[in-house]
């Protein structure tokens, strides 16, 4: 049986951590900035957890079973 492939899209967006999780950069800060607060764009910088429900259609993308 041949290999799977990954999902080049889901590659780039997500990342794995050391306990297994996956990250993710949070979503709403690519343009229309100007009505955002600025607390509400600095809280939207960096990166955060998928969450469970979530975690095995992109497990499977990254074919991680």
């Amino acid at each position: 049986m041949p290999k799977q492939k990954t999902n080049s899209s889901a590659k780039k967006r997500f990342k794995l951590t050391g306990s297994g999780k996956i990250k993710r950069a949070c979503a709403y800060k690519r343009h229309i900035l100007t009505k955002k607060t600025t607390k509400q764009k600095r809280n939207l910088t960096g990166t955060t957890i998928v969450r469970k429900c979530d975690e095995g259609n992109i497990k499977r993308l990254l074919v991680l079973n």
